[in-house]
């Protein structure tokens, strides 16, 4: 019998983790319930917690990444022992890479069952080893009274400096066990206060920042909440701001003062390179953020580095100057500490970032030129507040680069870091569950193979979906990459299925289009169904 009686004096552990969920402001999960887990979905009903069921565990941890890469909030998903953990590993990997908090809650055979190797259903040995290179924490219930200060401690680390998966496994017999309070005696811990930087480091950087000729501000993934700032400053010291992948539309990429996520271009970063001062926000300074530019940069200046994660600070470069501090909150002090530059050098930045961008276009390799009308297309599709969701094909490394976004967490994508295939149709299903802001999904032919079970899902949530598939018959950038190195292909020519009819036969709408011209109606016709549209694209020959 189902317990909502928050006074109920013994609610079970898997009722305390619903309520305590809802405390700490979760509101959906993604899981498939196996034999392992039917208690824990006992507590489930009356929760107020929104249960998604994808198609395959992979699914679930890329929706709860999508959840938590729109939202701001953590991605939480349940999985059953064994096959449930394995299959997920990827889609957590792929988290971890990019520092996404996501709450995994497995369940693990019973306590007297583990570490015998007796054989029982979903049986894995050592379940925590799977999944402890890809996790920023771990634990395994030993009673159900530790649940409170465990999820306590695991909500800190999703808010740490260095987010990422947290993984929680509860032994089957513990679902069931009875607590020792009510459930309204269960409350959520409010997560610490973000660092501010000392005052005298923010007076030395602001010298330095005041005084420079060139200076730069380099744009990373961890400066989501610090848009306004960053873009205030920018005016400020009339500098051009450059994005990491992960930063794209952190800054509005229509601002004149905004070169994008063009660092791997030759001219963008021999400017970063010879400015007299860089200022690195929130950003590893890694070859994923440059998009594959394995040289790091060598910096002829000054480097402040800004970071949450001390490990950070130092990583890939050494700064001058590490501010161990809050984004945000950094830069709004540098705001308040500088002085406004004057016009006559806000026009010649203006005029040094337009150089820039259209010296990058000089440098893109080849086929480009045929996908820009597609990249120009999307763009204008894509309402100006909209999430582009994205996977790692031929179109998507065009507009990582030459499609601007206009607003934080708009561009999620797996291109950067782990680069797992499969991602972005998923991820886009928890993403528009999280955010009412538009979304559109882009992945390729071969990408979309991985996880074309979840359109299903997104069948049953009723989602306004487009999903883009770029179809250029097999795995085209690895393919050109082959070319290129003159290796004879192999592997790389795959025969697709009817995608349109694929996307029929699962309840959604599809059609097929060859035309850039296409897809605006395309698009906008989807936004307008109730209901998943693919989309497949014929790529240019």
């Amino acid at each position: 019998m189902q317990v909502t009686d928050p006074q109920h004096p013994n609610p079970s552990c898997a009722q305390v983790l619903m309520h305590l969920l809802r405390q700490y402001e979760v509101d959906t999960v993604f899981g498939i319930p196996g034999v392992h887990t039917i208690e824990l979905y006992r507590g489930l009903p009356g929760s107020g917690l929104i249960h998604i069921t994808p198609r395959h565990e992979q699914g679930a941890a890329f929706m709860a990444d999508g959840y938590a890469r729109a939202s701001g909030k953590p991605g939480v998903c349940f999985l059953i022992t064994g096959p449930g953990v394995t299959n997920a590993a990827t889609a957590m990997g792929q988290a971890f890479s990019d520092s996404i908090p996501m709450l995994v809650i497995s369940a693990v055979n019973r306590r007297e069952d583990l570490g015998t190797g007796r054989g029982r259903l979903h049986e894995l040995p050592r379940q925590q080893d799977v999944t402890r290179g890809f996790c920023v924490w771990q634990h395994s219930l030993t009673s159900a009274e530790q649940l409170p200060e465990v999820l306590a401690r695991a909500f800190q680390m999703m808010h740490a400096p260095r987010p990422g998966p947290v993984h929680i496994e509860i032994p089957i017999d513990l679902f069931p066990a009875p607590m020792q309070k009510p459930l309204a005696d269960y409350r959520a811990v409010k997560p610490t206060a973000l660092p501010a930087a000392p005052a005298d480091t923010i007076a030395t950087a602001a010298k330095w920042l005041a005084e420079a000729k060139s200076p730069v501000i380099l744009l990373g993934g961890g400066a989501q909440a610090a848009g306004k700032e960053a873009t205030a400053l920018a005016e400020k010291l009339a500098a051009p701001v450059f994005l990491s992948l992960a930063a794209k539309g952190i800054v509005d990429e229509r601002h004149p003062l905004c070169g994008g996520a063009n660092l791997s271009f030759s001219n963008v970063r021999a400017r970063v390179e010879n400015a007299d001062v860089v200022l690195a926000v929130a950003t590893e300074l890694a070859e994923t953020d440059r998009n594959l530019v394995r040289e790091n940069f060598q910096f002829h200046g000054k480097l402040i580095r800004v970071d949450l994660d001390p490990a950070q600070l130092v990583c890939n470069a050494n700064p001058d100057l590490a501010i161990c501090a809050d984004a945000k909150a950094t830069l709004g002090q540098l705001v308040d500490a500088l002085p406004a530059a004057n016009s006559e050098r806000q026009q010649l930045t203006v005029a040094e970032v337009e150089a820039l961008l259209r010296g990058c276009r000089s440098e893109w390799w080849p086929g480009s030129e045929g996908r820009f009308p597609w990249v120009q297309a999307l763009r204008e599709a894509l309402p100006e507040n909209g999430i582009l969701v994205s996977d790692s094909t031929q179109l998507v490394y065009n507009t990582n680069h030459a499609l601007g976004l206009y607003e934080p967490r708009s561009h999620i994508t797996c291109t950067t870091g782990y680069g797992t295939l499969g991602f972005a149709l998923p991820a886009a299903i928890g993403a528009a569950l999280a955010s009412t802001r538009p979304v559109i999904s882009l992945i390729g032919d071969g990408g979309i193979m991985f996880t074309l079970g979840e359109l299903a899902a997104a069948v049953e949530q009723q989602l306004a979906l487009p999903i883009l598939v770029w179809n250029n018959s097999g795995y085209g950038e690895i393919r050109d990459f082959m070319d290129q190195a003159a290796v004879e292909q192999e592997g790389v020519n795959l025969r697709a299925p009817d995608f349109v009819a694929l996307a029929r036969a699962f309840g959604a709408d599809g059609c097929r289009i060859d035309k850039p011209e296409q897809l605006g109606q395309a698009v906008a016709e989807a936004f307008a169904r109730k209901g998943p549209t693919l989309i497949e694209i014929t790529a240019p020959a």
